[in-house]
């Protein structure tokens, strides 16, 4: 009997010892492969056209978060909790894509559905070009299939460590960009960095980016047009602020150019005011803020519309009427970029926990 519990206690202290060996080894590889991107990081341009930009036309644009292909109706994202209106804690379940169909049939009918408006420009979001959430699919690849005739780019938002969480289906690694589309001559995109937690946090927390693409004008100014994703999870608003700052410095920087300014994308906050517009069987999401124009350098202002929420849930879900939902993406112009319209497509979140936003401007 003795030996048989000597044995158990050295086969439990053995496990113990190489569960710990594994956590050190995993935090090792976490720490070692930490790296962000460098701010200012050129990127590169494909397909570039040769048609250029005019003063006094109307063009139209469209920014859509695809949600790297996942976000079925089914699909409830596993970092997102919530309550709901009866006091009901919720938390969503799951870390990557059902299956490599799901995540095809998902950008596919994203592209469909901004190929449909034959739009100017494109802003995309969340494309992801190799990551274990999605299958390795590259999103951008099929993404330029669907926009054969515009010119694109595609910067790396954040390229992140495995996540061996949750430990029954980890999230994995995650290579993921914005990408920009357009039927001008692109002259150049760079990449810029925004701030993000210095904390323990920074090694969980993923890189956010704007990027910037410049298009000539014959009068010597530029259209500079931004693609944004700004971070979602900020307890306290310290780094909002600091993301802010630095997209409010480089506006007014381009403004007193003499430039014309366009920011579109994933701003995850309440940029109109939307909080309580639409049936909700939920409480108000912890993560969601508001921006206003105050928020705002001199001379900017943004842009959005109410006709249909951008953005929902994702702790539960989505069942129209039940999930929470609110508009979290649209644009920033300049005051010299004339605003003709702005509508959200109510796709009913069919391909993504984003519907697209769509402008149509006039540069004066």
């Amino acid at each position: 009997m003795r030996k048989f519990v000597a044995v158990t206690a050295c086969l439990i202290l053995a496990l113990i010892a190489l569960i710990l060996l594994v956590v050190a080894g995993y935090v090792c590889y976490v720490g070692l492969t930490y790296e962000r991107i460098p701010d200012n990081t050129a990127v590169d341009i494909e397909n570039n056209q040769s048609a250029t930009v005019s003063l006094g036309t109307a063009y139209t644009i469209a920014t859509y978060n695809v949600g790297f292909g996942a976000y079925t109706h089914d699909f409830s994202f596993f970092m997102d909790s919530g309550t709901m209106k009866d006091g009901a804690a919720v938390t969503g379940k799951n870390s990557k894509a059902e299956s490599e169909e799901v995540v095809k049939t998902n950008i596919n009918g994203s592209a469909d559905l901004i190929a449909e408006g034959d739009y100017d420009f494109v802003l995309l979001q969340e494309v992801d070009l190799n990551s274990t959430r999605s299958f390795h699919i590259n999103q951008y690849s099929i993404f330029n299939d669907a926009f054969g005739n515009m010119s694109h780019n595609v910067g790396i938002c954040y390229d992140s460590a495995f996540l061996f969480y949750p430990i029954t289906d980890p999230h994995g690694k995650s290579l993921t960009g914005l990408a920009s589309y357009s039927r001008f001559k692109m002259d150049s995109a760079l990449r810029r960095q925004y701030p993000l937690a210095t904390d323990i946090s920074k090694y969980f927390d993923l890189d956010r980016c704007f990027v910037v693409t410049r298009y000539s004008l014959e009068n010597g100014r530029e259209l500079v047009i931004v693609n944004s994703h700004m971070s979602a999870y900020d307890e306290g608003g310290t780094v909002r602020q600091q993301q802010l700052k630095v997209l409010n410095t480089f506006m007014t920087e381009e403004k007193e150019k003499g430039n014309y300014v366009i920011v579109g994308g994933d701003f995850n906050h309440d940029i109109a005011d939307s909080d309580g517009l639409f049936p909700t069987e939920q409480k108000r999401p912890d993560w969601v803020f508001s921006l206003t124009n105050d928020d705002l350098a001199d001379g900017f202002s943004f842009v959005a519309s109410t006709n249909a929420p951008t953005c929902r849930s994702t702790d539960i879900p989505y069942e129209k009427g039940v999930n929470y939902t609110v508009v979290l993406d649209g644009f920033i112009v300049s005051d010299n970029v004339k605003v003709v319209s702005c509508v959200n497509i109510d796709n009913d979140f069919k391909y993504s926990d984003h519907n697209p936003a769509t402008m149509t401007f006039v540069l004066e």
